[in-house]
């Protein structure tokens, strides 16, 4: 199944400002499938995935992010790029971006979003416009509503435009630790999509481990 769309504009500036405290993070953990906006990524096989973020203390933000892909005809390597601007105010969170998703092995053509985020207390708004580059160009609009409180989360992601369809998702993540040590995150939730992007309805149970780490800090 191709994948979903993004791109990434990273906005001017976010790398130029003298004396600003600046945060580098990592992350690398395995799923027991990638499934993206309720589309399967890794045909229904574990994928390795991981990244790392930078951020700047005045909101602006950069990272990556690779996972391994898998179809029934081929394999690669997922490399996501994004960057954006967010801050919260009171009970409110924000943030504006892009980010850019490419493939190796031509395993799905490169695509690019403008992303859009707001959210209040425990729920939030997830909102991507982009284009596809298949021939011809697809246009989509993505939206997504999330609600969460104490670990568990409900959501619910719609396609519109050239693409079509609905998804619903819940599960539940927290982080493990001993004796106050960090050791890894872990998540579990299943999703149901009736997207004409799987086809027939499709459902999946995923389960993840995830370890953070920090890299820099000033």
């Amino acid at each position: 199944m191709k994948k979903l769309i993004s791109a990434a504009v990273l906005l001017p500036g976010m790398l130029s400002a003298p004396a600003m405290a600046v945060e580098i993070t990592g992350n690398a953990g395995v799923v027991s499938q990638y499934i993206f906006r309720g589309i399967p990524q890794s045909d229904g096989n574990p994928a390795v995935q991981g990244g790392a973020d930078v951020a700047w203390d005045n909101g602006f933000s950069v990272g990556t992010w690779f996972s391994s892909v898998d179809n029934a005809i081929d394999n690669g390597i997922e490399g996501d790029f994004y960057g954006g601007w967010g801050g919260s105010t009171g009970d409110f969170n924000y943030f504006v971006g892009g980010t850019y998703y490419t493939y190796t092995n031509n395993w799905d053509e490169d695509y690019a979003e403008l992303n859009l985020r707001g959210g209040w207390k425990f729920l939030s708004v997830d909102i991507a416009v982009g284009e596809y580059d298949a021939d011809p160009t697809q246009d989509y609009t993505y939206a997504a509503l999330k609600a969460e409180y104490n670990g568990f989360y409900a959501k619910v992601g719609n396609f519109s435009n050239d693409f079509d369809g609905t998804y619903y998702e819940v599960g539940y993540g927290n982080n493990l630790s001993v004796q106050d040590t960090y050791l890894f995150d872990y998540s579990i939730y299943y999703v149901y999509s009736d997207s004409d992007l799987v086809g027939d309805a499709d459902n999946n149970l995923v389960l993840g481990v995830t370890r953070k780490f920090d890299i820099f800090s000033n």
